[in-house]
């Protein structure tokens, strides 16, 4: 690729190589990995910007600010190759990986082998990548990566000496374990196998759980995992993780759930058992991407092979659109799960009550007077509030919500409860944490709040200019001053957790009243960073 990557350093040369490639061009950490200290720039009057915010992060994450230039395409596919070398000579390549589906330039959905890989490419892109770790003496498992244009012409761009976060599904490909070389290696044995002896079986795709909010342009989401569910590991589904319920995911490091591994003799079976695989992964306690990966396994453009780096970014309205109002099957899942928890607090309540037969632990919904017997319960979901209403019908139950109106059966199971809902038998989970309850059912989640009207009342929305931290992290840029008068977008502070830079913008003009953070600084999320006086408001 047209670049720089040579040990001068000064802004001004940077800038002066940036113009020779040609924009637009891509600011790299020489250190880097998983996306971290990379810019894309447009245009040469971003170019100083982008180099001191991708040098901070590079520091920040590696320890070492150096910074490799080059030349940016547009809609690229990213495909890598899986090396291996011993200490007798020996490099065998163990075929390919693609890597396109990217967001923030980190890897979001990994399969193998590569959608429209030909035998005769897949040899040409080996033979260059065992070359490259000949060159070099190369001893262990590496990956060498790189870009392929529109055109079908590879690119080399990068060599990372380890083992990578999608290794699973070339091992799932090939039916080795990668890590098992990587001890006979360092214990001097030869390679186990040679090259024509290495063969790929069957389709493998890797999902990245993270704990992150696609909606918030998938920024990383902090806190205290209180529920998580997998699915069953088997011969065809592989789950890595080192998160149970209880962990907390901090601003120290990767948010990283999981990663979900499903095989398939070809690309369609592996497809499908993703789809199924991901339907039954529960979270709770932080926000996570498995709704949006939900919807990018079943898109059309990854489902048809047809994947490059844009992916996301071009088919973006689709794969996060806004959020929906809840359905009545999941308002009335919910408080179904909520009679279920009253009817066990009040058999409990009984059971060490002096009078088993108190009207006050009872939950047939009876008063004086009235023939309208009915539980009421109110749930909330993106500012709307939403009335659920339960009656005993006959030793059932029925339930109405928006409109319309179902007959129930509910009884508890092991892992949440089993529902028939008009003679449609649906088995559901709901978690408690809090307000919150969270509705597992059909493969779909839906977070929604109890409100108790006489505990709680609305909260006062936030002033427009009132900006607070979307995150914990530190602050590591102010931009502005006291009384500094900005336009819509100008960017604040720099705001930095996980090695990952966010930065503050105005949200219209208007004047800094208050800066209520230094650089250096640790937040909270939700702490006050930084007030802009509406201009509007003030003129007026």
């Amino acid at each position: 690729m047209p670049g720089y990557h040579a040990a001068r350093q000064d802004d001004a040369l940077l800038a002066g190589e940036a113009d020779r490639i040609g924009y637009p061009v891509l600011i790299k950490a020489s250190a880097g990995g998983g996306g971290k200290g990379m810019r894309i720039v447009e245009q040469r009057e971003a170019f100083g910007a982008a180099l001191s915010s991708a040098r901070r992060e590079a520091k920040s994450a590696f320890g070492d600010d150096s910074m490799l230039l080059e030349k940016y395409l547009t809609e690229p596919r990213h495909i890598e190759i899986q090396v291996f070398a011993d200490t007798h000579g020996q490099c065998v390549h163990l075929f390919e990986r693609d890597c396109s589906v990217q967001r923030r330039h980190q890897k979001v959905l990994e399969e193998a082998p590569a959608p429209g890989m030909t035998p005769e490419r897949r040899a040409e892109m080996g033979a260059a990548a065992v070359a490259a770790a000949k060159a070099i003496a190369y001893v262990g498992a590496g990956t060498v990566e790189f870009i392929v244009d529109n055109r079908g012409a590879f690119h080399f761009m990068e060599m990372n000496t380890r083992l990578q976060v999608e290794h699973p599904v070339t091992e799932m490909i090939t039916g080795l374990d990668l890590v098992e070389w990587q001890f006979r290696v360092a214990a001097g044995e030869p390679l186990p196998l040679a090259q024509d002896a290495l063969q790929i079986r069957g389709h493998a795709i890797e999902a990245r759980i993270y704990a992150e909010d696609p909606g918030r342009e998938f920024l990383p989401s902090i806190g205290r995992i209180t529920h998580l569910r997998m699915p069953g590991e088997s011969a065809h589904v592989r789950i890595d993780s080192g998160v149970r319920a209880g962990d907390e995911i901090s601003r120290h490091y990767d948010p990283m759930i999981a990663k979900l591994v499903a095989w398939g003799e070809d690309r369609t079976e592996a497809l499908r058992r993703m789809r199924r695989s991901l339907a039954e992964c529960e979270v709770v306690g932080v926000a996570t991407n498995i709704a949006f990966l939900q919807r990018l396994v079943t898109h059309d453009a990854f489902a048809s092979g047809q994947v490059d780096t844009g992916l996301i970014a071009r088919h973006r309205e689709e794969l996060l659109p806004p959020a929906r109002p809840p359905s009545a099957q999941a308002l009335a899942l919910a408080a179904l799960a909520e009679y279920v928890r009253m009817a066990s607090a009040g058999r409990v309540a009984r059971a060490s009550s002096a009078d088993h037969h108190s009207p006050w632990n009872a939950l047939d919904a009876w008063w004086l007077n009235s023939s309208n017997h009915a539980i009421a319960l109110t749930f909330a979901a993106e500012g709307e509030s939403y009335d659920v209403r339960l009656s005993i019908r006959d030793g059932g139950l029925a339930v109405r919500a928006v409109g319309q109106e179902f007959v129930a059966q509910v009884t508890k199971t092991p892992h949440g409860i089993r529902v028939v809902l008009d003679d449609h038998t649906v088995l559901a989970n709901v978690v408690a944490l809090g307000d919150e309850r969270h509705v597992f059912f059909s493969g779909r989640a839906q977070r929604l709040t109890l409100i108790d009207r006489l505990a709680h009342a609305d909260e006062e929305q936030a002033h427009a200019g009132h900006l607070t931290a979307p995150m914990s992290g530190t602050i590591v840029a102010v931009h502005v001053k006291l009384g500094e008068a900005v336009e819509r977008g100008t960017p604040l502070l720099v705001l930095e957790a996980m090695k990952m830079e966010h930065t503050i913008a105005a949200p219209g003009p208007g004047k800094v009243s208050a800066i209520h953070f230094r650089t250096g600084d640790q937040v909270s999320e939700g702490a006050d960073l930084i007030d802009v006086d509406d201009a509007s408001a003030s003129s007026a």
